[in-house]
């Protein structure tokens, strides 16, 4: 399972995420302490907003911890909004293609977790896409497919809506496919203006992920795992949860769907504003 983290508010270098906390994302690359593997050395990958609509991109199939250009890009490019992952390939092979995030247009996308019968699955909801959306396709893992599903349900118009009916939609195809549905997923994914993320599973095993506020700046940081290693420090997001961060030191937590995938009523589970 990968390892990753995103971060929204003030200008923050993105060395303070990757590279200088006890537990940053580099860290983590190599010693994992809620995932299943410890280490995730299957590629790595940046996305950072700055003036332009569009993300910057760094991706390369290394090991994190062992890239030296990451390092130098960490401690000189700082961003109001950014995605970073580390890798550990449940499917697909080591490439470039395949490290996240993943980006279209103004879109960022990052995902930890997996769907179960993906080689079953990957036709028929390859086939769903338009030949747009087709064509940029380069990798071959769920992550990005998931990501290109998301697009073609109008992520640009409502990201929950187009959420949902991406999971929707992987159920529809397990139950054609006459294969047990499961999802296990944390994503993050930004349009360079609201930073979104979900915690969600069709069993009870959810990938872990933890939201807090920023001491150095301004600005909020969602993780899969706590930056300095102690999770009391840190709010845990309740499993089938979506979260919206809008606007730097406010964050929105909402149920987002049921075992029974099923969307919940759209009530607040939590909100916390500075």
């Amino acid at each position: 399972m990968c390892r990753w983290a995103a971060y929204f508010g003030s200008d923050l270098y993105l060395e303070d995420i990757i590279t200088s906390p006890c537990h940053s994302l580099i860290a983590q690359s190599h010693h994992a302490t809620e995932a299943k593997t410890a280490t995730n050395g299957d590629g790595f990958g940046v996305a950072w907003y700055g003036t332009r609509e569009e993300p910057g991109l760094y991706r390369d199939l290394l090991p994190a911890w062992s890239d030296q250009n990451l390092r130098s890009l960490a401690r000189q490019i700082n961003s109001r909004l950014f995605l970073a992952h580390v890798r550990a390939s449940t499917g697909g092979e080591t490439s470039r293609a395949n490290c996240h995030p993943f980006v279209f247009q103004r879109w960022s996308f990052m995902h930890n977790g997996q769907i179960g019968s993906f080689d079953r699955l990957r036709r028929p909801l390859e086939s769903l896409l338009p030949d747009a959306l087709y064509s940029h396709k380069s990798g071959s893992t769920d992550s990005e497919l998931f990501f290109l599903l998301m697009l073609h349900f109008g992520l640009d118009d409502d990201p929950l809506h187009a959420l949902t009916r991406t999971v929707e939609t992987i159920y529809e195809a397990a139950e054609s496919a006459k294969v047990p549905p499961f999802i296990r997923l944390t994503a993050a994914f930004s349009d360079g203006h609201s930073l979104f993320a979900v915690r969600y599973a069709s069993d009870t095993y959810a990938p872990t992920l933890y939201t807090a506020k920023m001491a150095s700046s301004t600005g909020i940081c969602v993780v899969s795992e706590p930056l300095d290693g102690v999770a009391e420090n840190w709010m845990a997001v309740p499993r089938n949860s979506f979260v919206t961060i809008n606007k730097p030191n406010h964050i929105c937590i909402e149920p987002f769907m049921d075992e029974q995938s099923v969307v919940k009523p759209a009530a607040t589970l939590a909100v916390v504003a500075g």
